[in-house]
C-alpha cells in the first residue's frame, strides 16, 4: 500500500520534532515558532539550549527562501524540483543522524555539536514546510496540527447537523484526509519517544529512511514550483 505523500511527511515531522526536542534540550525542529516559548523557559529556568532556540527561526526562514529560489530555478530548467528538494532533505536528515551518532548525546544544548545538529534538522524541516507551500498547496500542513485539529472538530460538528449532501460529502472527504495526517503525526511523535527512550541517538536513523520512502509515495500530478501570482 502506498501512503499519500502528506501522510508520510506528517509522520516524519512528528518523529523529527519529538526526537529533536528530547535530544536537544527542548528544541523544536519542525514547529520552530514553539521555540519562542522554550527560549523564555530557558531564560527563567537556566536550562541550556537558548542559542539553538534563538537561531532556529532565522535559519528556518533563510532555508525556506533558499529552497524557494532553488525550486524555481530547477523548474525553469525543466528539472524535477520536488524530487531534488526532497533528496536534499534526505541528505540533511542523514547528516543529522551521523551527527547524533558521532557527537551525541547532547547534554549541553548550547554546545557547537548540539547547535549544528539542531540547525541541520531545522533546515530539513524548513525544506519540507516550503514544499507544502509550493507543491502540496491542497494538503494540510505536516508540521503543525492545530489548524487541522480545529478543522476536524468543525467538520464533525457540521456532520452532526442537517446539511446539504454536497457539503456533507466535502466534509467527510476533508475529515478523512486530515484525520490521516493528524494520526500520522501523532504516531511519529509516539514512535520517536519510544525509540529515543530505548535506543538513544540511534533513533535518528529512522527519519532518513522514512524520507527515502517518500519517493515511493504517489507524486504524479504534483505541480512544479511556480512564481507567485
Amino acid at each position: 500500500m502506498k501512503f499519500p505523500l502528506p501522510v508520510v511527511l506528517s509522520f516524519n515531522a512528528g518523529y523529527v520534532d519529538t526526537s529533536g526536542f528530547l535530544a536537544l534540550q527542548g528544541l523544536f525542529t519542525a514547529h520552530v515558532t514553539g521555540n519562542f516559548v522554550t527560549f523564555g523557559a530557558a531564560m527563567v529556568l537556566g536550562t541550556s539550549g537558548a542559542v539553538a532556540k534563538l537561531l532556529a527561526l532565522p535559519v528556518f526562514c533563510l532555508v525556506v527562501m533558499g529552497s524557494r529560489l532553488l525550486g524555481l530555478a530547477l523548474a525553469a530548467r525543466g528539472l524535477p524540483d520536488l524530487r531534488i528538494l526532497m533528496a536534499i532533505k534526505l541528505v540533511l536528515l542523514a547528516i543529522a543522524a551521523g551527527l547524533a551518532l558521532g557527537l551525541g548525546p547532547f547534554h549541553n544544548g548550547d554546545a557547537l555539536p548540539a547547535v549544528a545538529m539542531g540547525m541541520t534538522l531545522v533546515s530539513a524541516m524548513a525544506i519540507q514546510n516550503a514544499l507544502h507551500r509550493t507543491h502540496l498547496t491542497d494538503a494540510a500542513p505536516s508540521t503543525l496540527m492545530t489548524g487541522s485539529t480545529t478543522q476536524i472538530m468543525v467538520d464533525l460538528t457540521d456532520l452532526m447537523r442537517s446539511i446539504p449532501a454536497a457539503e456533507r460529502s466535502a466534509a467527510l472527504g476533508r475529515l478523512q484526509r486530515l484525520a490521516f495526517n493528524v494520526a500520522a503525526f501523532a504516531l511519529g511523535c509516539g514512535c520517536a519517544a519510544w525509540l529515543f527512550a530505548r535506543l538513544g541517538m540511534w533513533c535518528f536513523l529512522l527519519p532518513p529512511v522514512v524520507a527515502a520512502l517518500q519517493f515511493l509515495a504517489p507524486l504524479r500530478g504534483t505541480p512544479a514550483a511556480k512564481p507567485a501570482q
